[in-house]
Parts: C-alpha cells; structure tokens; sequence
C-alpha cells in the first residue's frame, strides 16, 4: 500500500514538474496574467478614442475554419449578421477555467443574439470532455491544436505574449471591436463589455 502511494505521488510531481518546465519555456501555453486586473483592452471601434492602456488594432478580423467538439466545422465568417464573443482557452490556465462558467452563461443568457466561440489551443478533444464531464457545453467548443488560428490572431490584435485567456469582441458586420488579454473577474464585467460594445 505504502508503494502505491508513493509511486502515486511520485506521479503526481514529475507531471506538475513537466507542466511548469512547459510553462517556463513556452512549449505549453499558459496564463501570462495570473490578475485579471492585469489585463489590456484594444479598441478598434471607429467613434471611441483609446484611453492610455488602450491601442487600435486591424478592423479586418481574421476568418477561420476549425473542428468543433460536437464533430462539425466552424467558421467565423458564416457567423456575420451576430455579434460574436470568441476565447482563447485552456484547461491548463486556471483563469481560463474560471471564466468558462461566465461564456457559458452569455451563451444560454443572449438567446443566439450572441455567438460565444471558446477556442482551446491545446487539449484534445477527450480532454475538453473530461474537463467537462456530464455537462453539454451551450457555447461552441472550437480546437486549435496547431495553434495557428490564435498565433494570428495574437499577432494581429497585440497580444505579444501569446497570453490566455485571450477574448475578442466581433460585431455583427464582423469586425473586432475589443480585444482583452487577461480572465475578467465577474461575469457583470463580462456583460459590461459586452453591453458596450455590442
């Protein structure tokens, strides 16, 4: 018995040892900032005038196809005529995780005025179910395994960092109107910005 559970725990410390070095070298993406107050807003929208924390990205938002966990394909560009809340997530980001229940809400809240699009850029599609479980998301689950959809997307809406969580706010006509590097601390301060962009 003793044996099982050192080797148990001998397990669990080379894998929390292999995920920190990941983390520290960048081969596996992880939160860059741990405070959600640490997080930048980008404003693209043509008639506000960025604050000093603020700066003006591409109105051109970037199209993609991805597979989806339910098996089928997404694709941004389909979704134009409904504002869009698109994330960039992992399960291995603790802020990601907790600010999952919040897309989950907008999604079931707006009534399919609000298409929330969650992109994982490094499970596999049984991890996102075990993370999951017996719950059947609302929101669409989307996976960027190669990461190469939110390496541009980082590139073109400056998130230098590649940080997660990483959320984009598209209006209905398809162009990026917010961009925030970092977890929102309430699901109100999600709806805030939701309700003054959209």
């Amino acid at each position: 018995m003793t044996s099982r559970i050192s080797k148990r725990a001998w397990l669990i410390i080379t894998v929390t040892s292999i995920i920190a070095v990941g983390a520290l070298t960048g081969s596996i993406p992880c939160c860059s900032y741990p405070n959600p107050s640490n997080s930048t807003l980008t404003s693209t929208a043509s008639n506000q005038t960025p604050a000093s924390n603020e700066t003006t990205a591409s109105e051109k938002t970037l199209d993609f196809t991805l597979p989806a966990l339910t098996g089928a394909n997404v694709t941004l560009s389909e979704l134009k005529g409904t504002p869009v809340v698109l994330n960039f997530w992992s399960t291995c980001c603790p802020y990601c995780r907790q600010q999952m229940p919040y897309l989950e809400d907008v999604g079931q809240q707006s009534g399919g005025e609000i298409k929330v699009i969650a992109i994982s850029i490094y499970d596999s599609a049984s991890g996102i179910q075990d993370f999951f479980g017996n719950h059947k998301p609302s929101i669409t689950i989307a996976l960027d395994s190669k990461q190469k959809t939110f390496l541009e997307y980082c590139s073109a809406y400056e998130n230098a960092l590649d940080s997660i969580p990483f959320t984009l706010f598209i209006d209905s006509e398809g162009i990026v109107r917010y961009a925030k590097i970092g977890a929102f601390a309430s699901e109100a301060e999600l709806w805030d910005t939701i309700h003054s962009v959209f």
